[in-house]
């Protein structure tokens, strides 16, 4: 189960090809822990298993793949190229977990564009009357 303020491993699945966008950045969960706010998005975990996530956007019902982060790097999954992006609020933690003295830019940039999310406007939308 992902903790609130662990860094965590984030990857877009619903893209073409499975190869969607991918983050290391730190938890934000409920108090249940099956839903993660990241990026302005509600990911509540799937049940029943998804097609090649474990999580899925409350709104678009896109797929999400969330886990702890590699010591080695190596998060991607197969056969999912491209770089994973880096929230700049953790990457002193992430380069001392990684025992890095520095990002590679090519294959770890920095996240320039993480929207905040608004966790209330889930909860009011959830607990509205039918």
């Amino acid at each position: 189960m992902i903790r609130n303020g662990q860094l965590v491993y984030v990857e877009h699945k619903s893209s073409p090809g499975n190869a969607g966008r991918a983050w290391i950045t730190r938890a934000r969960v409920s108090k249940s822990g099956r839903t993660m706010y990241f990026d302005g998005r509600a990911l509540t975990r799937s049940t029943g298993g998804g097609i090649s996530g474990n999580h899925h956007c409350l709104e678009t019902g896109d797929e999400f793949w969330i886990s702890g982060v590699k010591l080695d790097g190596t998060d991607r999954h197969w056969g999912t190229p491209g770089p994973v992006m880096v929230d700049p609020q953790v990457v002193e933690e992430y380069l001392a977990l990684r025992g890095l003295a520095a990002l590679d830019p090519r294959t770890h940039p920095l996240a320039a564009d993480i929207r905040p999310t608004d966790v209330q406007r889930f909860h009011r939308q959830a607990n509205e009357p039918l």
